[in-house]
């Protein structure tokens, strides 16, 4: 597995070493081991999540507080995504900045998003099954979440914010700001 950084300390971008012959592929999706030598931290992670969603389909941008924050392992197994996260940890120099991802079913690449992060997917095929690995289990108290169309943060979504589908809870999300003053 290749690790790359990315501007946001502690996200990573993923690619799998795959083996390909005529009978498919092989690749190695996780290994603890390997992971924590690539991220340079101790994770690990107790639940698995996954979802099914058509075009146009934005989720997030959520986060965990407190003692529940979360850190995802995400990936798409079928259809292509675009994949966010968000840097909201107070007092680091590239807080408000977002790091944007394409995962596919076809480059296999996966995301990792440290705690300290909003994150949210849109899903730019005309469907996608997404799965992600999350290091703490989810608390609803604890559950925020940002604008997906906050100007402070301008995520260039690469979609037409009017044709995207959104679920009530998201529309209404704060600011960045008004986000920050909860914490």
């Amino acid at each position: 597995m290749n690790f790359v950084p990315t501007k946001l300390a502690g996200c990573y971008v993923i690619e799998p070493k795959i083996i390909q012959d005529e009978r498919g592929y092989f690749m190695e999706s996780f290994n603890e081991k390997t992971f924590q030598n690539g991220v340079g931290q101790v994770v690990h992670f107790v639940q698995d999540n996954q979802s099914f969603s058509t075009k146009g389909v934005l989720r997030g941008l959520h986060y965990q507080t407190g003692e529940h924050a979360q850190a995802k392992l995400v990936r798409v197994l079928q259809g292509e995504v675009l994949d966010v996260a968000v840097d909201i940890r107070p007092d680091s120099p590239t807080f408000g900045q977002y790091e944007a991802v394409l995962l596919s079913d076809e480059n296999k690449k996966q995301f990792f998003v440290p705690r300290g992060f909003a994150h949210g997917f849109l899903v730019l095929s005309e469907t996608a099954t997404f799965f992600y690995k999350c290091d703490n289990f989810y608390n609803k108290e604890s559950e925020g979440g940002i604008a997906f169309n906050d100007k402070t943060i301008n995520i260039d979504w690469q979609f037409s914010l009017e044709d995207l589908i959104i679920s009530e809870k998201d529309k209404v999300q704060p600011t960045i700001e008004n986000a920050k003053k909860a914490w």
